[in-house]
């Protein structure tokens, strides 16, 4: 109904500025580009969508960490990180409605959109309300699915990827705008000043941060999943984005947007944990991935577009994945284990090469390139999709061993805001988990603010076959839930150690004992514990569906933007591209 409200009254203003019957739109997009150097369709909402997707990514972390602390909402607006997220969509929203109605007495670009006779759009402006209204659309569904489903506590529950995967992907929208922008005078070969390309680099920085946001549960050590599906994701992020941004931008690009990414995620998480009071998350740096790409960008094959994303793709999953590990075990809670490598560069590599070719085609496309014929350029985004899609679906795949127990003694310890006990454990069979797990812990979160913030992991110390003990007390007490998690290889399972009553929900309280021998269950029967499972198994997956196609149609629009753009830019001169862009 909101959304419904706000596009009524865009349409209204859109109205009143076509017929001159208002001003103050104009003269502050005229403002807003004699700073930018862009037409006023574009630098106003560049200027807007910079603040759209800064509230949406404090509001989401924001979010995932009250989650992690303090456990599900009351409702659909009881947690205040909602209000940003919400108010960062609509301005999502916003932003690409503006760049629609903005355009008056000129057609916006060579390929621009035909609304009436005189009335023309950037294809760049619409993807980005596209992809808003996607996000958007989420919300209420969001509410609906927990109404059927009971609440998925998981950041991959669908609506919630509709939420996030709208926003990452609407900054492929505002590139294809900036460039339409320029394109909008192609006899002007002016180059852009050093404040224009490093906020075009920041451009990048953030489409590196929207396409991470789907591994942020890695990034506070609550990750639901397999652990092997991390490198994947990071690879596929890193290899498109960084492809890109250094054909288009020249030297020292994909450096420039790592370091603006950083920056934004480190105020961020400081702000959400240290200020806030909530759960602090680490984040990827990818450092050692824009490195490889700009020694790559150095030799000739950086003249074969393609070429060079494919290669460039295969450096960031290889190399570039092993530069970060060093990373990731210096700072994550989860190092990568040896063990690991293997499945995750089956999986990361060729999905690595897929999205550097992907982003090599956006290159081209930003850079007036154009793309390569049909057959290939269609060939190469399908097989990015069918590729990230089947290394998703291995990665999903875990399983839970039968007949497994493990039985935990524990011994009390001091108090810490209620009860705290020290803990050992024997895993029956003893090789459940082999010599370099990808974790053998004990988990305790949602447990409110003092400890932790809500939230602690002890990565177990083991002591011998099967046996392990805790480094720490862990919390047996109010909400807290506990519990003992183990993964290795695609075995991924829990034992609850303590669990607290829930009216909410109907479940009552499985207390600490002083010693219990319990069975290893799915990890999602107590991870999400408020989940409903009682309703007929092709509900879920027919929602589940709906929710694929209309990311597939998001997905299909993006390059179908792209594709048009290209069409009638290709071969024509666009301010400040060069075959490496001159800063000045």
């Amino acid at each position: 109904m909101a959304t419904a409200i706000i596009t009524v009254g865009l349409l209204w203003i859109a109205y009143l500025h076509r017929t001159r019957k208002i001003t103050w739109l104009q003269t502050t997009a005229d403002t807003a580009a004699r700073a930018l150097d862009r037409p006023p369709w574009v630098a106003l909402p560049l200027v807007t969508f910079v603040g759209t997707i800064l509230t949406a990514f404090f509001g989401f972390i924001w979010d995932v960490s009250l989650h992690i602390g303090r456990g599900r909402d009351d409702g659909p607006l009881a947690n205040p990180a909602h209000y940003f997220i919400l108010v960062g969509l609509f301005l999502l929203f916003i932003t690409g409605m503006l760049a629609m109605i903005l355009p008056r007495d000129e057609k916006p670009g060579p390929a621009a959109i035909k609304i009436t006779r005189t009335w023309y759009v950037p294809v760049g402006g619409v993807l980005v309300a596209g992809a808003g209204l996607y996000a958007l659309i989420g919300f209420p569904l969001d509410d609906v699915w927990h109404r059927i489903f009971g609440q998925d506590v998981t950041l991959w529950g669908p609506t919630h990827l509709m939420l996030i995967g709208g926003a990452g992907l609407s900054l492929i929208g505002v590139l294809l705008l900036d460039y339409e922008g320029r394109m909008a005078t192609p006899g002007d070969t002016k180059q852009d000043s050093r404040l224009i390309w490093f906020l075009r680099c920041g451009t990048f920085g953030g489409l590196l941060i929207g396409l991470s946001v789907f591994q942020i549960e890695y990034d506070f050590g609550v990750e639901q999943f397999r652990l092997v599906l991390q490198p994947m994701m990071i690879a596929g992020a890193a290899a498109f984005t960084l492809v890109a941004a250094r054909i288009v931008l020249g030297p020292f690009a994909a450096i420039v947007a790592v370091a603006v990414a950083g920056v934004v995620r480190a105020i961020t998480a400081l702000m959400v944990g240290p200020v806030l009071g909530a759960p602090t998350n680490v984040f990827e740096l990818c450092l050692g991935a824009a490195v490889l790409i700009e020694l790559l960008a150095l030799t000739p094959l950086i003249k074969n577009r393609v070429a060079f994303g494919a290669v460039g793709g295969l450096l960031v999953a290889t190399v570039g994945l092993w530069l970060e590990s060093l990373w990731i075990d210096a700072v994550y809670i989860y190092p990568w284990p040896t063990s690991m490598w293997p499945e995750a560069l089956a999986m990361a590599v060729p999905v690595g090469i897929a999205a550097g070719a992907c982003g090599a085609l956006l290159g081209r496309v930003l850079r007036s390139e154009g793309l390569p014929r049909p057959a290939i350029s269609r060939t190469i985004v399908v097989a990015t999709v069918v590729v990230i899609a089947g290394a998703t679906a291995n990665g999903l795949v875990a399983t839970v061993p039968e007949n497994a127990t493990a039985t935990i003694a524990l011994t009390e310890a001091a108090p810490d805001g209620g009860r705290m006990v020290d803990a050992e454990v024997r895993i029956d069979p003893p090789d459940l988990a082999g010599d370099d797990p990808a974790w053998v812990s004990i988990l305790s979160w949602q447990g409110g603010p003092g400890l932790g913030n809500g939230f602690t992991v002890d990565r177990l110390e083991r002591t011998g076959p099967g046996t392990y003990r805790t480094h720490e007390p862990v919390p047996v007490h109010g909400t807290w839930k506990t519990l003992l998690r183990v993964q290795d290889g695609r075995t991924m399972t829990a034992v609850p150690i303590y669990l607290p009553s829930d009216p909410g929900i109907g479940a009552e309280e499985l207390p600490a004992v002083a010693s219990s021998t319990r069975d290893f269950v799915p990890e999602i029967t107590i991870l999400q514990r408020e989940r409903n499972f009682d309703h007929p198994s092709w509900l879920f997956g027919a929602a589940s569906l709906v929710v694929l196609v209309c990311t597939l149609a998001l997905i299909t629009a993006l390059a179908w933007g792209a594709g048009r753009i290209s069409k009638y830019t290709q071969g024509q001169a666009a301010t400040g591209t060069r075959e490496d862009v001159t800063v000045t």
